[in-house]
């Protein structure tokens, strides 16, 4: 543990300070594989998190003015999510439906200006309802929204995604970075979402709840929930992809 890490906790030892925070390591985790299917072993996530855990310990710095507790969930989040890409557990024919749909979702809403119907989607993509539920069932874990995935593609735009962890009182990074639009752009793309896919993501993301209990607020099974949470999140997805292409236009022209 380097001298500033120590001194934050007055004396705590690094091995003390990772005890103290495994919980929160199994928490993120188990948050984590609720999106995945079973044949991803929590238990193996659990121990990647603890890795990411070790290297919050290492690497925080608290002249950043950020507390502790963000910070190791971040790098726990974050180390996570590294391990599934570098597993490549999702299966290529789920992959392609995920992009296909989003696809759909992003040439409609881009025609008509408003949410996507069910029925529109099915129809673009040619199949038919049921199987468009079926496949939005399947690709529940590749909805899972980081911050890395929302980094800008521009070669020339610094990101550096420890910034959204500054406290209240220091100089917003997104309008460090410029930023402020993208920003803007996802807070419209939730707004604009249908009233219960809104819903299921303000419970889920900002409340914390698991489907199980979206499903019992808003009296619907844990499958719809999880159908409306993957329709969300791509609804989600190719907004923000309309703006950075139409960013990309911009600086082109």
């Amino acid at each position: 543990m380097t001298d500033n890490v120590a001194g934050t906790w007055h004396g705590t030892s690094r091995d003390e300070v990772i005890l103290r925070y495994a919980p929160l390591v199994k928490y993120v985790a188990n948050r984590i594989c609720m999106r995945l299917p079973s044949s991803v072993d929590v238990d193996d996530l659990y121990q990647v998190g603890i890795l990411g855990l070790i290297d919050a310990v290492s690497k925080f710095d608290p002249d950043r003015g950020i507390k502790f507790q963000t910070y190791a969930e971040f790098r726990v989040r974050g180390a996570i999510l590294d391990e599934l890409r570098a597993m490549d557990w999702v299966p290529r024919a789920i992959r392609q439906a995920a992009s296909l749909i989003e696809g759909a979702y992003q040439e409609l809403e881009s025609h008509y200006g408003r949410p996507a119907e069910d029925r529109d989607v099915a129809v673009k993509l040619g199949i038919s309802l049921q199987e468009l539920y079926e496949q939005l069932d399947e690709i529940r874990g590749v909805s899972i929204i980081s911050l890395e995935d929302l980094r800008p593609n521009s070669e020339d735009e610094e990101w550096d995604s420890l910034d959204v962890l500054a406290d209240d009182n220091t100089v917003d990074p997104i309008e460090k970075l410029g930023l402020t639009q993208l920003r803007a752009v996802l807070g419209q793309a939730i707004e604009g979402l249908p009233e219960k896919e809104r819903l299921v993501i303000t419970l889920y993301y900002f409340e914390e709840l698991t489907m199980g209990e979206i499903g019992a607020v808003l009296n619907l099974t844990e499958s719809r929930i999880s159908q409306l949470h993957s329709k969300a999140t791509l609804r989600i997805r190719a907004r923000m992809n309309r703006e950075l292409i139409l960013k990309k236009k911009r600086r082109a022209s």
